[in-house]
């Protein structure tokens, strides 16, 4: 099958541009600012918030499938907008569309959401990926939408650097004490997002990992997996430091899980 990875430099997207093409695949990706470096994937620069450049693109590439990874937390036009340009594009060419979602979707006041669980976001960001899901479901009916928690991978994602930043000095902060998500490894991720891609299944999918635990919790397993003192980490409450967001939000991933053969590891087995 032809793929293509729109969003395919980012730490997700890199791991699914790699799994793609491990699998047999022929595999293109996009790339904002510089292309990755995964072997046997075409790449090509793309900014999601030009419709005109989108349709340029997937009318090139001519994909099966086309899995939309790229957002930009402070942009509502690459979040929502760019969402909006995929599917339309993708829709018109005939291919599938795998839309990559959030739990900043949810609000936290349920704390506990499973697939049927409409949007409630209480952040720009969470607005910005709730429309992102309604224009992909509306545009592209047979899409899979996919929620998804804290992606962690091999020292490379966005939390594991700011463990290491804070073990070590380099940054000032804290983690939170009273944050909690379900960290899911990238690699689980990656090969939930194809095989649902291959699938017949359409509609919302939940793929989180296994264990709820504090942000705080998340950068002891990881210090300790690196080597790090997990003493010099600072915890703090989210409710004192007045951040706004979500603070209690975990996915329920049960129908998610009966259709999956991937196994969605917990932080404190993947972390071990």
């Amino acid at each position: 099958m032809r793929f293509l990875i729109v969003g395919g430099s980012g730490h997700l997207g890199r791991e699914v541009a790699r799994q793609c093409a491990s699998a047999g695949h022929e595999v293109n990706a996009t790339y904002l600012s510089r292309p990755g470096t995964a072997e046997g994937v075409v790449w090509s620069p793309l900014d999601v918030r030009r419709r005109e450049d989108v349709d340029a693109v997937i009318t090139a590439v001519r994909p099966d499938v086309v899995v939309n990874a790229a957002y930009r937390q402070k942009d509502w036009a690459s979040t929502a907008t760019g969402a909006a340009h995929v599917a339309l594009a993708a829709s018109g060419a005939g291919a599938r569309l795998v839309h990559v979602s959030s739990d900043a979707v949810f609000s936290g006041a349920a704390v506990h959401y499973d697939e049927t669980c409409p949007p409630d976001p209480i952040t720009p960001y969470g607005a910005a990926k709730a429309a992102a899901e309604t224009a992909a479901s509306t545009i592209a009916p047979g899409s899979v939408t996919v929620r998804t928690s804290l992606i962690i991978g091999a020292g490379d994602s966005p939390h594991e650097a700011l463990v290491h930043a804070l073990a070590t000095g380099r940054t000032t902060g804290t983690l939170f004490t009273d944050d909690v998500r379900c960290p899911v490894h990238v690699a689980d991720l990656a090969a939930a997002l194809l095989e649902l891609a291959v699938s017949g299944h359409h509609g919302i999918h939940h793929v989180a990992g296994a264990d709820a635990v504090t942000r705080y919790e998340l950068g002891l397993l990881i210090a300790r997996r690196d080597g790090l003192d997990p003493g010099l980490l600072p915890p703090g409450r989210r409710a004192d430091a007045g951040v706004p967001g979500p603070a209690d939000v975990r996915l329920e991933c049960g129908m998610t899980r009966r259709r999956l053969r991937t196994r969605l590891r917990g932080a404190r087995e993947f972390l071990r």
